[in-house]
């Protein structure tokens, strides 16, 4: 029924086999849609081939699709008129005054829910199979902004559903797990839908198409997601799921032209998107699906998360199946904002109320107003006392409780025991007491007495059995063993050299020259020779000129060593005018002219460290 060529030998022509399928209605749209559905999963090579011969054979199906594509719309506002949620642009009629109220989900039977959410997964799982087996027909989609409107739809009804779901885990749990597994599915295959129309409009275009064709689909890609910024649940499930960097790294790599300012609000959008959200947690809630059942799976639709069955679990529940976890619990200034924003538009309300209000609805004080106004809280919200004034939780740990200090838990702590000896205090000196008494009040000897005689360390007089040596005593008996032994007899100093004490005598350094003084006899037996009557000078202090004529002749010696040459200073003044000039005065005055400002005085405090080194500045 699928192709127009049987066989060689049997076949009808392409244009009356498509006039055959379309006047006889072999195929339409809905048959399309249910044969993706029912069999896409293990025969989609063969239902590739067959559909897209349907379409290729017989394009009215494209316009079909075009006139089918209301009426899928019209399912996802349907779906929110019925859960009563009417704040988005799908609403486009007012509620009248003398109309009943809307029923919420809060309020809804347990029935009625568990037909929405199936609905809403069968109309998910559907479009997806259809659109995974024939991508062609994502251009026809996002004719009607397809891509937005299931964006807008996600981020009003998911998080209401889930929340409705868990907060009425305890009516029938087996079959809210149930649900909370259909819901989890179809939020996944919701962000797939998305991502399969966005890769086929724009990322695989650019991918086979030219450097300059590309532009066009840059441009869609950008407008798709300018027009998703404020959806901050959807942006972060699917950035979960598929990340946009990556796509985004993707047209900067085919584009050299590309609007690097759109792309970085982009980017930045998504990351505000995950603020107060753990994005590993749920990086890793996306990768930990439970493996499928064939006991719990229903209809084909494979098990993607478990429904939470303790109080405490909330949190986690939400970053399970294919989409994040909530942000933390608000508290402290944050807390207290949240109910100021909420207590200004309304404030005959306790703020005991209120916060029970933030709570219920996730700390979100747009919704809690819009809820009180329309007279649509939630039943458990309608039984408190609107009155009602926020209790102070008390300090977990006292201050009595948890002070420490050295003076914990002595005698005199009467935060600790009742009694206390008050003859131990007294205000200054005791007017009894004296110095003689307290030395003689032998009380705290007796005790560490007493202590130390548990460990037979202080003891009178250590017993000692008849025969048995004391080693340990002390012996004040002279010891006489060398008495006979003659010391320093042999010694050639004699005693009195030993006991003698030398002349004072004034060392030679320190002597002062008078005339007619040191003359010196020599060995060889000349004559003496008469010393000048001047007296020499003192050498203690050596003369500082003579140690500057030393340290420049080590000086010269080092450089020498080096392979340094002499400053020819004295060639660059040269003789007088006039008189002509040598040839090494003319060189070296051609030398100084050229090398002059190459090093300038720049070595003043080098020269200023080495003289303060020598000490002729005082430091």
């Amino acid at each position: 029924m699928s192709t127009h060529k049987e066989s060689k030998d049997h076949y009808i022509s392409p244009s009356a086999f498509g006039e055959i399928l379309y006047n006889n209605f072999l195929f339409d749209i809905p048959k399309i849609l249910d044969l993706c559905v029912l069999f896409g999963k293990g025969n989609s090579p063969l239902l590739q081939k067959m559909i897209g011969n349907i379409f290729t054979q017989q394009p009215s199906y494209y316009n079909d699709l075009d006139e089918t594509m209301p009426t899928i719309l019209q399912v996802f506002s349907n779906i929110l008129q019925h859960c009563g949620l009417q704040g988005d642009a799908t609403s486009a009629t007012p509620q009248k005054l003398e109309e009943k109220g809307r029923l919420t989900l809060g309020d809804m039977p347990l029935l009625e829910l568990k037909d929405v959410i199936l609905y809403l997964c069968d109309t998910c799982t559907t479009l997806w199979a259809f659109l995974d087996i024939f991508p062609l027909a994502c251009q026809t989609f996002q004719k009607h902004d397809f891509c937005s409107r299931i964006a807008s739809f996600y981020e009003v009804a998911i998080p209401e559903l889930e929340s409705t779901v868990k907060k009425r885990r305890l009516e029938d749990s087996k079959l809210l797990s149930d649900l909370w597994q259909r819901l989890s599915h179809s939020k996944k295959k919701l962000l797939e839908v998305f991502h399969i129309i966005l890769n086929h409009i724009c990322l695989l275009p650019i991918l086979e198409s030219s450097c300059d064709s590309v532009q066009g689909f840059i441009e869609e890609f950008l407008q798709i997601f300018s027009s998703l910024l404020q959806e901050k649940r959807f942006l972060r499930d699917y950035d979960a799921l598929f990340p946009v960097a990556e796509d985004v790294s993707l047209l900067q790599q085919a584009s050299s032209v590309l609007d690097e300012t759109r792309t970085a609000y982009i980017l930045q959008a998504v990351e505000s998107a995950w603020e107060g959200v753990d994005r590993r947690k749920a990086t890793d809630a996306k990768d930990t699906l439970v493996a499928d059942d064939p006991n719990r799976a229903l209809n084909g639709v494979p098990v993607t998360a478990q429904m939470p069955s303790h109080p405490e679990n909330l949190e986690e529940a939400e970053g399970m199946g294919a989409t994040a976890a909530p942000g933390p619990a608000v508290c402290g200034v944050e807390l207290d904002s949240l109910i100021s924003q909420v207590k200004d538009l309304l404030p005959d309300l306790g703020e005991g109320f209120i916060l029970a209000c933030l709570e219920h609805y996730c700390y979100n004080p747009e919704q809690v107003i819009n809820n009180i106004l329309e007279d649509r809280l939630a039943p458990a919200l309608n039984q408190l006392d609107r009155s009602l004034d926020r209790q102070v939780k008390p300090d977990p740990t006292p201050l009595l409780a948890s002070r420490h200090n050295v003076f914990q838990n002595d005698e005199f702590d009467v935060f600790s025991r009742d009694s206390v000896d008050l003859n131990r205090i007294h205000k200054g000196r005791r007017k009894e007491e004296n110095t003689r008494t307290l030395v003689n009040d032998k009380r705290e000897v007796a005790a560490q007495r007493r202590r130390y005689e548990q460990y037979s360390v202080v003891v009178e007089e250590v017993p000692l059995e008849p025969g048995e040596y004391g080693g340990d005593d002390y012996e004040d008996e002279y010891d006489d063993t060398y008495d006979g032994n003659q010391i320093g007899a042999n010694d050639a100093d004699s005693d009195d050299e030993l006991v003698s004490r030398r002349p004072f005598t004034i060392p030679q350094i320190l002597r002062t020259k008078v005339p007619g003084e040191g003359q010196e006899k020599e060995d060889d037996g000349e004559e003496e020779e008469a010393e000048d009557d001047a007296p020499k000078p003192d050498h203690f202090v050596q003369d500082p000129a003579v140690l500057r004529e030393k340290a420049e002749a080590r000086r010269m010696a080092f450089l020498a060593r080096k392979g340094y040459r002499h400053d020819s200073s004295t060639a660059v003044a040269g003789g007088p005018r006039g008189h002509g000039q040598s040839r090494e005065t003319t060189q070296e005055r051609r030398k100084k002219e050229a090398n002059k400002a190459t090093r300038a005085n720049h070595n003043r405090r080098t020269m200023a460290d080495r003289k303060r080194s020598k000490g002729m500045i005082p430091s």
